[in-house]
């Protein structure tokens, strides 16, 4: 589903109330966890923590004036989305996930390359989610993002 907006609080004002709740809570999860390097800013029309140009110049290969996206959070029609990069680029990082899932979360984990999808409000794993921030500076971001590129 997309929205229209310019900052993070017009996005989530237009999001339902329950859908406002998780989203304030997993930026607080996320922005807590996350280590310093990171800036949180309206990305690919979601709320996104990226590396600023600042930290890598480069940007973002399909587009070099945007900066290298990390995670996004969105709300979309039947579910919010967790978008992270780093499970995508990372195959020990997405199977620690997926093993670790069941740990926390009551229902099954629907869960594509990159994108974990909550249905269920009530059964986001916020403390797992924490800890999945936590598991990438940016620093070794950068270095797994740019031995992807080489690879392709």
């Amino acid at each position: 589903m997309k929205y229209s907006a310019n900052t993070l609080d017009e996005y989530i004002a237009q999001l339902p109330e329950e859908r406002q709740t998780a989203i304030q809570k997993l930026r607080k999860i996320i922005k807590k966890n996350l280590a310093q390097g990171y800036d949180e800013q309206m990305s690919y029309g979601m709320i996104g923590y990226v590396i600023p140009h600042k930290i890598y110049p480069n940007g973002y290969h399909c587009d070099p004036k945007l900066p290298l996206p990390f995670i996004n959070l969105a709300s979309q029609k039947n579910f919010i989305a967790l978008y992270h990069s780093g499970i995508y680029a990372d195959p020990s990082l997405y199977d620690w996930f997926v093993t670790e899932y069941p740990k926390y979360a009551k229902t099954k984990l629907d869960m594509g390359k990159s994108c974990i999808r909550f249905k269920k409000m009530d059964d986001i794993p916020y403390d797992l989610i924490g800890q999945l921030a936590q598991k990438l500076t940016p620093t070794a971001w950068i270095q797994l993002y740019e031995a992807s590129l080489k690879k392709n």
